[in-house]
């Protein structure tokens, strides 16, 4: 059984990406490519969140899947409170210019760490059974499948118009737009930003492959689950 001191390292790495999203989820990426708005695709957090797969990959490759999952259980608690408290604190101290209505508050919340939950704990599923095989293919494979399920369950229960139940829409993410800013066909901006966000994940995915290897190949083999 892994000890909980050699655990911290993890769960702090975990804190300090969740913290660092919940804050840059908040400002939108400024400029144009291409003609294309970012700040209508993207926010700075799109580029943090992706490292909490690395953090999950590693604690699982050094120490199994059960301790894996127990940092998640503790980014999970971060991600829930993050999102109550976060917007609120940031608006209060003008640092962001608008607010977050407080009937949305407890759907981001909802949202945020359903999405965290289940695309982390699958990551680590996904990681432990291909642990074996060729280096690479565990992080990948694992870092994949768990942003496609966080991408989807997080923008579909924040904003789909059918999860009112969680709270109230937002009425800007639901107005039609442009498909990812430059396609013909429209669809609700909240379709554009889940499938910005998921591009970002999976580039910053394989970015992550060069860290994991670098700091993996230190280690001794995987653990077992």
């Amino acid at each position: 059984m892994t000890s909980r001191p050699a655990l911290w390292p993890f769960a702090a790495a975990m804190t300090v990406v969740v913290v660092a999203s919940n804050l840059l989820v908040q400002f939108p990426v400024q400029g144009a490519i291409g003609g294309v708005a970012l700040a209508d695709i993207l926010t700075w957090g799109a580029f943090t969140y992706p490292v909490a797969f690395l953090v999950t990959d590693l604690a699982n490759r050094a120490h199994g899947p059960a301790a894996a999952r127990r940092v998640i259980y503790a980014g999970f608690a971060l991600a829930v409170a993050c999102s109550l408290i976060v917007p609120p604190l940031l608006f209060s101290l003008d640092i962001i210019g608008f607010e977050t209505p407080a009937s949305r508050l407890p759907r981001i919340a909802m949202a945020s760490g359903a999405a965290f939950l289940v695309g982390q704990l699958l990551d680590v599923t996904v990681f432990n059974r291909l642990r074996r095989q060729t280096w690479w293919r565990a992080p990948v494979f694992a870092s994949l499948a768990g942003s496609v399920i966080d991408t989807a369950l997080f923008f579909t229960l924040a904003f789909a118009p059918a999860i009112a139940l969680l709270g109230a829409n937002d009425d800007f993410s639901l107005e039609r737009a442009p498909l990812i800013g430059v396609f013909a066909a429209t669809a609700p901006r909240w379709i554009s930003w889940a499938l910005g966000d998921l591009a970002v994940k999976l580039l910053v995915a394989v970015f992550a492959l060069i860290h994991y290897r670098l700091i993996a190949a230190r280690w001794s083999q995987p653990v077992a689950a």
